[in-house]
């Protein structure tokens, strides 16, 4: 899984007073959970976080402190606010690269279903999975083969099972699934109601 740096200041102060100074200047309080210091505090401009947030894709983090101190992280909580929806706090969890850590992880899907070209449809049904495993093993994307499924078909999480990190879903959890489109259920109607019709009419001569 790909990485991304983010450059923090520790704070010196974690006050209320303090933390509205930096919001209004435009600084991000956060704080790192876990490793040998267990807590610390820092904050990073907004902008820092733009490749973390606001993308569909998903990354680990590479903190580096203003004294040097490197630190490999995941997010694991974000504040929004509730209005204007700025970022008003994050919080982050360390790892080593032996550690195992879990994340959620877009689904990406492959191919285009029998189903779908026979006048299915392919509904998502699960566009993320939460997997665990070393950061080093995980994948950018889940990718799952859509090509075989016919009409009623179901893809479930265990075809995309992988030695490299483990599904935190149960088994039966379905990914997609090609269902019959309202126009072929409307047509498949409308030749019962005719077939009837006509059974009826032969009936009554």
């Amino acid at each position: 899984m790909k990485s991304i740096e983010i450059k923090g200041s520790k704070r010196e102060s974690v006050g209320r007073k303090s933390t509205k100074a930096l919001r209004n200047a435009g600084e991000v309080p956060c704080v790192l959970y876990g490793g040998e210091n267990k807590v610390t505090h820092f904050h990073a401009p907004i902008p820092a976080f733009k490749g973390l947030i606001y993308t569909s894709d998903v990354h680990t983090v590479k903190l580096v402190m203003d004294d040097g101190v490197k630190s490999n992280a995941v997010l694991q909580d974000i504040q929004f606010h509730p209005v204007t929806d700025e970022i008003l706090h994050m919080d982050f969890y360390q790892f080593s690269d032996d550690q195992e850590i879990t994340m959620e992880i877009p689904v990406h899907t492959e191919g285009v279903p029998k189903g779908v070209k026979n006048g299915g449809v392919l509904r998502s049904n699960l566009r993320r999975m939460i997997v665990r495993g070393l950061a080093s093993k995980l994948p950018d994307y889940i990718l799952a083969d859509v090509t075989p499924l016919t009409i009623g078909d179901k893809l479930d999480v265990t075809s995309v099972a992988s030695d490299d990190f483990s599904i935190l879903h149960p088994e039966n959890t379905v990914i997609c699934q090609v269902i019959t489109s309202r126009n072929l259920v409307s047509e498949d109607e409308e030749e019962e109601e005719g077939a009837e019709a006509a059974t009826e009419e032969k009936s009554e001569e």
